[in-house]
């Protein structure tokens, strides 16, 4: 038979002690069955690991030579059961989230201080990326979490639903547009347009639906670029208008924009966490999707509160 964890301990505590006594008090055992434990050890190594007298108790040199390994294997567990017990207890713990740069900088924070404020002992990493590179980590095990849009041709992924995420135009307020009240998709097409390169997922979605209503949105070709926050520049400088969606409102409207979000249809896009389809998170990375599902739904603006 193999030898077991539980002769390794009696082995260590004997060996430690030096009595059967002794051994028997430390691991609440009787002393008899200390002895048996000791003697199925050695029948399954095949060695004598105690020479015994009536009063004295001594290590042989394979007894030497097998408490160095029998105390590791003891230790290793050891630190298995209180790391899985302090893992579980959140004493201590990491979560390393993705997100596209408008969430990144305007949703994420402060969730992450509400959550750091529950839970000072686990450390919340965020790493501010384009919306295409957000998948990728997830994929590739450098975020545990993603906060974005998950495609659902994608079976490499699965999303948790947090709330949808409206486009909406962005334009200076003296833009001809900004004076309607109300506003069609079909106004934008004659008009110059600002928005992220292909590739984007935000743009992926807005061209499905465009499509879907009979529609196509062009985008001016030398318009195109990767980050949120240079199209609100190039708009703010006058060099068109953008179609974001509504996270980006608060930057918008503190640079002095104008936000309308067109009708006919309203469109909008699910912002999701989003883990790896074959990976069980750790709990520290549950808790925290936990704790975000819990605070969107208490927030009465959602993500932009």
């Amino acid at each position: 038979m193999e030898p077991t964890l539980k002769q390794f301990r009696a082995f260590v505590a004997v060996a430690e002690t030096g009595q059967f006594t002794r051994a028997a008090e430390r691991l609440g055992l009787s002393q008899s069955a200390v002895s048996t434990l000791i003697g199925q050890l050695e029948t399954n190594l095949g060695l004598r690991l105690f020479d015994r007298h009536t009063r004295l108790l001594r290590l042989t040199q394979a007894g030497t030579e097998a408490l160095a390994v029998a105390r590791q294997a003891v230790g290793d567990l050891d630190r298995l059961v209180e790391n899985a017990r302090e893992l579980n207890d959140f004493s201590r713990g990491r979560v390393t989230i993705a997100s596209g740069t408008l969430q990144a900088a305007l949703t994420l924070p402060r969730l992450i201080k509400g959550f750091h404020l529950r839970y000072p002992n686990i450390d919340v990493s965020m790493h501010d990326v384009p919306e295409r590179v957000v998948i990728e980590m997830v994929k590739s095990g450098a975020a545990d979490l993603g906060l974005g849009t998950v495609s659902e041709r994608d079976s490499e992924v699965v999303g948790t639903e947090l709330l949808t995420d409206a486009f909406l135009v962005v334009m200076r307020p003296e833009h001809p547009l900004a004076q309607r009240s109300a506003l069609r998709w079909q106004d934008l097409a004659e008009e110059t347009l600002i928005g992220p390169q292909r590739g984007n997922p935000i743009r992926e979605r807005l061209e499905a639906e465009m499509a879907r209503i009979g529609m196509e949105l062009k985008l001016h070709r030398s318009l195109q670029v990767a980050l949120p926050l240079t199209i609100i520049g190039m708009v703010e400088a006058g060099l068109g208008v953008a179609v974001m969606t509504s996270t980006v409102k608060p930057l918008a409207h503190s640079v002095g924009l104008v936000t309308i979000m067109p009708s006919e249809p309203v469109i909008a896009r699910k912002i999701s966490l989003i883990q790896r389809s074959d990976n069980s998170l750790a709990p520290a990375c549950r808790l925290f999707r936990e704790f975000v599902q819990r605070a969107i739904q208490t927030s009465p603006r959602g993500l932009s509160a």
